[in-house]
């Protein structure tokens, strides 16, 4: 296949890109800061396009037709959303409705309707204690960053229903770990904040309350396999969403314990006051094992937390991964 990845720059865009070039398919990896971009794997094009600025996206080449598009190119933090939910409405919302745009010029040119699958967010379920959450539960997301995921799975699911795409939703959990030289490297998170604290980059993680709310993570290379099967599972006209997650609760204390046990370091550690946050947030994930045949074999914690440590620490006191460099553009 031929597929557009948007968003390759990021942590999970990366290791899909290069999990794509690994199977055999023909990758174009879209970036919108070329410095920014790392070392993908040999043969994968890369293009420079912004996704609010739709004639890059044209002059890049999204329009000359795709057999796939894994996008993934957002805005992502939840905190944050709510001071600027303008800026995440355009990125997660408009950004997407560009992009649809752009490949339905696509399809018009080509003929080909593509298969689409969309990066969306267990952000759409609410702030609420959830176990075992389905995909049939009604969304009700409580912040910015959430509602903008949910407005763009329902433009994919309008646009699909014109039979010019198959659409695909992936709501990931907390996605983590390292793969195939990539590593989430953005201490706003749990794991890599914990990472920093153990090899010296920071002085002591900060725990809200007693540090015993559940979490499901899942290890991104589990991750980038659900990417390509959902790739070869789209069917023009139709749209299907998928939960992506282990299904297993892990406290932040649990994630401090595999992080001393990866690294033979405690992690230093301070209790800060409780803030108001679901006590767990689990989901379901047998329809996308029963349907798809996906399975998350590397999501264990432990898994997780010493591949997040090994690539983490060799990545040194900069946070920029060893693979990590600037590379050829084509714009």
């Amino acid at each position: 296949m031929r597929v557009l990845v948007t968003g390759a720059s990021g942590f999970i865009g990366a290791v899909v890109t290069d999990a794509l070039a690994a199977a055999g398919h023909t990758v174009t990896a879209m970036v919108r800061d070329p410095a920014a971009a790392p070392t993908f794997a040999p043969g994968v094009e890369v293009i420079v396009a912004d996704l609010l600025q739709p004639a890059t996206l044209a002059r890049a080449g999204v329009t000359r037709g795709f057999d796939g598009v894994c996008h993934l190119a957002a805005l992502t933090r939840v905190r944050e959303s709510r001071t600027a939910p303008l800026r995440y409405f355009q990125a997660n919302l408009t950004g997407t409705a560009n992009l649809l745009t752009a490949l339905e010029a696509g399809t018009e040119r080509t003929g080909v309707a593509p298969a689409f699958v969309f990066g969306s967010s267990c952000a759409v379920y609410g702030d609420m204690d959830l176990t075992g959450v389905p995909e049939s539960r009604r969304p009700d997301p409580s912040n910015p960053y959430g509602a903008s995921k949910l407005a763009a799975e329902r433009l994919l699911g309008h646009q699909a229903g014109t039979g010019l795409l198959g659409g695909v939703i992936l709501r990931s959990f907390n996605v983590a770990g390292a793969a195939l030289g990539h590593f989430d490297s953005d201490d706003s998170r749990i794991i890599p904040a914990a990472v920093a604290v153990a090899s010296g980059r920071r002085d002591v993680f900060r725990v809200n309350g007693d540090g015993r709310a559940l979490r499901e993570y899942v290890h991104v290379g589990d991750m980038a396999a659900a990417y390509l099967t959902a790739l070869t599972m789209a069917a023009p006209g139709r749209c299907a969403t998928y939960n992506v997650g282990s299904g297993v609760g892990v406290s932040v204390i649990d994630v401090l314990a595999a992080v001393g046990r990866a690294s033979g370091r405690p992690v230093r550690r301070v209790h800060c006051p409780p803030v108001a946050e679901p006590q767990a947030l689990i989901g379901d994930s047998r329809r996308i094992r029963a349907e798809l045949g996906w399975n998350s074999p590397c999501s264990s914690i432990e898994r997780i937390v010493a591949d997040a440590w090994h690539h983490g620490r060799a990545a040194g006191s900069t946070g920029v991964p060893p693979r990590q460099r600037n590379v050829p553009i084509i714009t």
